[in-house]
C-alpha cells in the first residue's frame, strides 16, 4: 500500500515530496518512508501545504535517486515475486512513484500496472456508489505512513469479508 504527498499536479513539472508504503500482512510492521528534495523550481503552495512542510523544509530532503534506490531494496527485501502497488489514489500516487523510479532507476519493479483500493471496494460490494473509507483504524492525515497504514487496514478488512488476495 503506497501514499504520495507531492507539491503539485504531475511528475516531472512538479515534486513528489514523500511517500510512505506498507507492507500488507498482519500487524502491518514493514513500513517505508522517503522525504524526496523537489526536482523541479516549480511548485504550489496550497498542494505543499497539504504535507504539512514549507519549500525550505523540502529543499533539505534527500536525494531522489537514494529514496528509490532504497525504495526498490526495501521492496525486494519485503516482497516475493513481483509486488502489487495498491493506493487509495493510485492515479495520483502511481504516476509519480512510476515516473520516478523510470527516471531515477531506468524500471519500476511494481511493473506496469497498480490497483486502485477504492475501486476494488466497489466491485467487491457490486455498488459504485460505496466507499471503503470507514474500514480505516488509522486516521487520514495526509502523514503518508499514516495514510498507506489506514489503507492496508481497509485492505485486511476487505480480505476478512471475503476479498480474494495473497498477501
Amino acid at each position: 500500500m503506497v501514499d504520495v504527498e507531492s507539491d503539485g499536479p504531475i511528475p516531472g513539472d512538479y515534486s513528489m515530496i514523500c511517500f510512505g508504503a506498507v507492507i500488507v500482512k498482519e500487524g502491518l510492521e514493514h513500513v517505508f518512508y522517503g522525504r524526496l528534495k523537489p526536482i523541479s523550481e516549480k511548485w504550489i503552495p496550497e498542494a505543499l501545504t497539504v504535507s504539512g512542510f514549507t519549500r525550505e523544509d523540502t529543499l533539505g530532503f534527500d536525494d531522489p535517486k537514494n529514496v528509490m534506490e532504497n525504495f526498490a531494496r526495501w521492496i525486494q527485501e519485503n516482497t516475493k515475486g513481483r509486488a502489487l502497488f495498491v493506493s487509495d489514489n493510485n492515479g495520483f500516487d502511481w504516476q509519480f512513484i512510476n515516473w520516478y523510479f523510470w527516471h531515477f532507476r531506468g524500471g519500476n519493479p511494481f511493473g506496469f500496472s497498480s490497483t486502485n483500493l477504492g475501486s476494488l471496494y466497489k466491485g467487491m460490494v457490486k455498488d459504485t456508489f460505496q466507499n471503503f473509507k470507514h474500514l480505516r483504524k488509522t486516521a487520514h492525515t495526509h502523514d503518508p505512513v499514516d495514510d498507506a497504514r489506514g489503507n492496508a487496514e481497509a485492505l485486511l478488512e476487505m480480505k476478512g469479508m471475503g476479498l480474494k488476495i495473497a498477501l
